[in-house]
């Protein structure tokens, strides 16, 4: 039996908080995969709303020069992030929380699939392809890992491929392409959301304006926010805030949390400025609205 059940800011008094004698990694780290040459901003966005949750931030990027690590430290004056070469992922991935995957990895660039056939030979899309093999072999390697899968990876994956308890951030079109039936037009009903949470074991995040969060026994209906969140990179504020709040809370509070969190920004900025906020204003404020009701 589902129990569908409203979550709002007195939830967010169930989310665990750093003790006053920790120390160093006490308070958490994750691991943001991500980033490509068309899609630079998508994995910083993710690690300035993450960083502010946990002790450490690993990132890694594609950009084997450290482009991508040069642009995140002008662009979210972080110091202490460490940027991770690919061939050191796993590494990094057994020390962390919780990992993230999927803001900015390239999904394939052809309308409708992964291959095109011309004379008869099958052509695949070299992008979407590296992105699926990284997604798939990764997922595999660390099942018993606090998963957050987004973007890029949730495009392109194999919903076999899901670990136990790992969330799911999907839009609709997203729901759709992994889990779907060819239905992209209609809106998933809170039912249907938690049938497939319960059938794959994990816990969706479905981004649509009546989000709706489930882990296949408990449903949450989560309302508020504005059309300022249609912007290009709010989904991966939303992604950081999550995954920061999986390195320490249990999957389904730290993804209805962030959900709450970023629409009550929102909100906020809404009351400042109208839909005139974007992405990186969502990144820096999200934690205004943490403080007020988390931390006070």
């Amino acid at each position: 039996m589902m129990a569908q059940v409203s979550f709002d800011g007195r939830n967010l008094k169930e989310l665990w908080k750093p003790q006053e004698n920790s120390y160093g990694e006490d308070n958490g780290q994750i691991t943001i995969i991500g980033g490509s040459d068309l899609f630079t901003g998508a994995p910083l966005l993710s690690l300035v709303a993450a960083s502010r949750l946990v002790d450490m931030v690993f990132l890694a990027t594609p950009d084997e020069d450290k482009t991508v690590a040069a642009k995140m430290k002008l662009f979210s004056k972080l110091k202490s992030v460490i940027w991770v070469p690919r061939e050191e992922i796993e590494k990094y991935i057994e020390k962390s929380d919780a990992v993230l995957i999927g803001p900015g990895l390239m999904r394939y660039q052809r309308e409708g699939g992964s291959e095109v056939e011309i004379e008869n030979t099958k052509i695949y899309d070299k992008a979407g392809t590296e992105t699926k093999m990284l997604t798939h072999y990764l997922l595999s390697k660390f099942p018993r890992k606090q998963w957050v899968i987004d973007g890029g990876s949730l495009q392109v994956m194999d919903p076999k491929w899901i670990p136990k308890g790992a969330i799911l951030t999907p839009n609709k079109w997203e729901f759709e392409k992994l889990l779907g039936e060819g239905r992209a037009h209609e809106w998933r009903s809170a039912g249907e959301v938690a049938q497939e949470a319960r059938e794959y074991r994990c816990v969706i995040a479905y981004k649509v304006p009546q989000a709706i969060v489930s882990n296949g026994e408990v449903t949450y209906e989560i309302s508020g926010g504005n059309a300022g969140l249609t912007k290009g990179g709010t989904g991966d504020v939303l992604a950081g805030v999550i995954a920061g709040l999986a390195a320490k809370n249990p999957p389904l509070l730290a993804a209805a949390a962030g959900i709450w969190l970023v629409k009550k920004t929102a909100d906020l900025l809404y009351e400042k400025v109208g839909y005139a906020f974007n992405a990186d204003d969502l990144a820096e404020k999200v934690f205004e609205t943490y403080r007020r009701f988390v931390v006070s």
